[in-house]
């Protein structure tokens, strides 16, 4: 209730507050737009704090639907693609160009892609938020519910500083890259390399050690419980071609092949392996590299069961952490596409408020065939999220890695499609999703600008007066 009551002022006097005053609650913030209704809804976790009336994208320049985080934050922006149009308050999304900004706001969909704001409320919200705050955007209307499951994250105690074992010698995942010295760099602890795709340019050392749980020693060298763990950023997928070419690169090394890294990238090195490899088994030269022969004969020969069907990724911060191969229970049928979100972690009692929200995504024939689909799963809401999670067989050590690591406004992405192309360097985990055609005209319904504790009885609006900004 205090927290809300905070968020309530900020939003009435904005201008007197500053953007410290919001930064224990920012963390858990959702910003739900349902382009139907042209109508923002700000949740800190099921609790409705603040909702406007916004415009989305018009016909041609459609608002991408899907799960969303701030990614940089600019009091006055002014946009590289449509003449310099000023988009005051803007807070970024994705690279490609979308973001949250104050604009004109019509009584239908009339931006360039963007989501425009009355000027007042994108002035609070900016001042609420932080980088790293979902942003959901859906065709329809959609409410975060709480949850309540054995098997969801549940915060641990962090453990103790420094190596564990001083005496032992860690053992790295892998060699790469001779430099000028003779030295070899290592990655340890680390399934993501440098160049991973993936990272998109990512500047991280060679050489990496695993993360920190985020509890640091104080001043005397003494561990505290006082500094806050951040949020991790979790993405729960089917393993995909690149996940498949990194194992096959581990395997080809392995056995002495050189790949030129476990980035999951078909450079020369691993094409001229696989073929060297199918040219000692005896195997077709023709077709795909990564032929179902080919990836059964790697198994056999390295003595090896094939990995489970799916993946787990983790980040902070917008960087890569690590990630591990999870089982998937009937992988046949879609896992949907669902968010949720932890609050109120309470570490020393290692418990934690979970919420989720189902998104609509429509898998194209085409890639339920290349995903191995044959079941649509089509329950919604809470009870989907649940089940989806369920359904995921996440091993013991990462689950105590990732207990012992999350902090409040963590959350879990569940989709099908693996990483999407708007998930780079700088970003959390981006799920762009198909929920059918973009919304031509709306029939707004809407509420005001205000604070809520429940969603106002809604109320027709008239058109924004024209504020000379937000072209984008």
């Amino acid at each position: 209730m205090m927290r809300r009551l905070v968020f309530g002022l900020g939003l009435l006097s904005a201008t007197m507050l500053s953007h410290g005053a919001f930064a224990e609650g920012a963390q858990t913030l959702s910003i739900i737009v349902s382009k139907n209704q042209q109508q923002m809804v700000v949740y800190d976790g099921d609790k409705v704090v603040a909702t406007t009336r916004v415009s989305t994208g018009k016909p041609g320049h459609g608002t991408p639907s899907g799960i969303f985080s701030i990614i940089q934050k600019e009091k006055y922006h002014e946009s590289n693609i449509y003449s310099n149009a000023p988009m005051p308050w803007m807070q970024r999304i994705t690279w490609s160009g979308i973001a949250l900004h104050e604009g004109v706001v019509p009584n239908h969909p009339a931006s360039h892609g963007c989501v425009r704001m009355p000027g007042a409320f994108a002035r609070s919200l900016y001042q609420m938020t932080e980088n790293g705050a979902h942003v959901i955007i859906a065709d329809t209307s959609i409410v975060p519910e709480k949850i309540d499951d054995a098997l969801l994250f549940a915060p641990r105690k962090p453990l103790p500083s420094g190596p564990m074992m001083t005496d032992t010698e860690l053992r790295t995942s892998s060699i790469k890259r001779t430099t000028a010295d003779g030295s070899k760099p290592v990655e340890v602890a680390m399934n993501v390399s440098p160049d991973n795709p993936v990272a998109h340019g990512s500047d991280a050392p060679s050489a990496t050690v695993a993360p920190s749980t985020g509890i640091s020693p104080d001043a005397s060298g003494a561990s505290t419980t006082d500094i806050k763990p951040a949020a991790l950023r979790i993405l729960i997928t089917r393993r995909g071609d690149r996940e498949n070419l990194m194992d096959a690169q581990k395997l080809l090394e392995d056995m002495g092949f050189e790949t030129g890294g476990q980035d999951g990238y078909m450079g020369p090195l691993t094409r001229s392996a696989i073929t060297g490899f199918k040219r000692w088994k005896g195997l077709s030269e023709k077709g795909a590299l990564m032929s179902e022969e080919f990836v059964a004969a790697l198994y056999d020969a390295a003595g090896k069961p094939r990995p489970p069907a799916g993946q787990i990724m983790v980040r902070r911060g917008f960087q890569p952490l690590f990630e591990a191969a999870v089982g998937i229970k009937d992988p046949d049928m879609a896992l949907g596409t669902h968010l949720l979100t932890a609050d109120h972690i309470d570490r020393d009692g290692e418990t934690a408020e979970w919420h989720a929200m189902t998104l609509p995504n429509t898998l194209s024939d085409d890639a339920k065939r290349r995903l191995g689909i044959t079941i649509d799963n089509d329950a919604t809401g809470a009870e989907a999220a649940r089940a989806a999670f369920d359904r995921i067989d996440v091993p013991a050590d990462i689950r105590d890695r990732i207990e012992t690591m999350m902090g409040d406004g963590t959350s879990v992405t569940i989709n099908d499609e693996g990483v999407g192309p708007e998930t780079g360097q700088g970003t959390d985990f981006i799920t762009v999703t198909n929920d059918g055609p973009q919304v031509a005209e709306a029939n707004i319904e809407n509420v005001s600008d205000t604070v809520s504790d429940a969603p106002a009885k809604p109320r027709r609006v008239r058109h924004a007066p024209k504020l000379g900004v937000g072209l984008y």
